[in-house]
């Protein structure tokens, strides 16, 4: 296993672990709900609300690894990365420019990865 050093490195694999549509959309359900409860903690000044950020943003994400990818997290191995790249692909959904990107990463309409183009991470 290589180790990437690089985050647009970085992204084609963490998308090649998140090649299903049912992974992704419980992604950006975390990330959406990580930033509302963020916003109303801070509008608000209920700062406690922010204890429940890990579990709204990991809970989703961890759960779909499990039950729909059938993968580790790659947040065990990119702490930071994956949470940046969680970011990077609701803001790439929500402009249109996923699909793209997925394809660019070897991703399959049907969510599989080519083999040809899979990356060991």
């Amino acid at each position: 296993m290589t180790q990437i050093t690089r985050f647009r490195d970085f992204w084609p694999y963490y998308l090649q672990e998140h090649a299903r549509p049912a992974t992704r959309a419980m992604h950006y359900a975390g990330t959406s709900l990580v930033v509302g409860i963020a916003a109303t903690a801070a509008i608000t000044g209920r700062w406690w609300l922010a204890a429940g950020l890990p579990v709204a943003g990991y809970g989703f994400a961890w759960v779909s690894h499990m039950l729909i990818e059938r993968n580790r997290p790659a947040t065990f191995r990119y702490p930071l990365w994956s949470l940046r790249a969680d970011f990077v692909m609701l803001q790439r959904f929500l402009t249109g420019h996923m699909r793209r990107d997925l394809v660019r990463a070897g991703i399959r309409a049907d969510g599989t990865v080519d083999p040809q183009r899979r990356i060991r991470g």
